[in-house]
């Protein structure tokens, strides 16, 4: 484990889609080294038999894309005087057929951004000072900017173009949310975790995986670059330095894209 040797009794953290993929090994690797983890989940039920041999578990509900959960999780957070010194914005979608949720936002804009965004500013005092966010983003913000003009895709939908904007929102959440946290010493990071496979390929078929290189033509990957969420070495160096930051005095690491 790549937390070992490492102490963390007494840190509490919230982490997004903690229950499966890479978050399911952030949360694994948390709570083996004394973390309480508060996981926020969609589906709690299917959370709970995911995490049901890990200790220090706390389960919450959350759907990133409908607000009014957004804002009843912070509420739960408020009311039980929860308070982080870890938030990692970690569940999302990739590549989805299009969707729209709330006012007609695109669902993976709602999703990877703005439902974080909102969390994050509604539980802001019940992050620790000294506290760390981190944002799960990928290299697969070079497939776009934010499109100013059109970020909601009503002029045409692109499904990857539309996941490119939402990491892109990724990285300046953090930007901005490492300098507005100075005065209180709280650090946003954004991290490319590596090409996983993990339940974020649901929504592509194995004939556009084939096409992109990732499998043969009878399902097999076949990418070395890509590993399991176990082998997920960026995330987990990630976490590890950002986490060191906190526990030991003095030593500073960023990560960035």
């Amino acid at each position: 484990m790549f937390f070992s040797g490492l102490n963390l009794k007494g840190k509490t953290a919230l982490i997004t889609g903690g229950h499966s993929g890479l978050g399911l090994e952030a949360t694994k690797a948390l709570s083996s080294a004394g973390v309480h983890v508060f996981v926020a989940a969609r589906n709690v039920e299917s959370a709970a038999k995911a995490l049901n041999e890990l200790a220090n578990i706390t389960l919450l509900p959350i759907e990133l894309s409908d607000l009014l959960s957004v804002r009843n999780l912070a509420s739960i957070i408020a009311a039980n005087g929860y308070a982080f010194d870890y938030v990692i914005c970690n569940a999302g979608i990739m590549a989805c057929p299009e969707r729209r949720v709330g006012p007609g936002w695109e669902c993976q804009f709602a999703t990877n951004h703005v439902g974080h965004y909102v969390l994050v500013n509604l539980i802001w005092n019940n992050i620790r000072p000294g506290g760390r966010v981190v944002c799960v983003s990928s290299a697969g913000h070079h497939n776009s900017p934010i499109r100013w003009d059109d970020i909601q895709f009503t002029k045409g939908y692109d499904k990857w173009l539309a996941y490119g904007q939402s990491k892109t929102a990724n990285i300046l959440f953090a930007l901005q949310l490492d300098n507005y946290g100075k005065s209180r010493d709280i650090h946003a990071f954004s991290l490319h975790p590596g090409k996983i496979f993990t339940p974020l390929q649901r929504h592509l078929t194995n004939e556009e995986m084939i096409g992109e290189g990732w499998l043969d033509l009878e399902g097999n990957p076949i990418d070395p670059s890509f590993k399991s969420p176990a082998q997920g070495l960026p995330l987990r160096f990630g976490l590890q330095q950002v986490l060191c930051w906190t526990a030991s005095e003095g030593f500073i690491a960023r990560i960035a894209m």
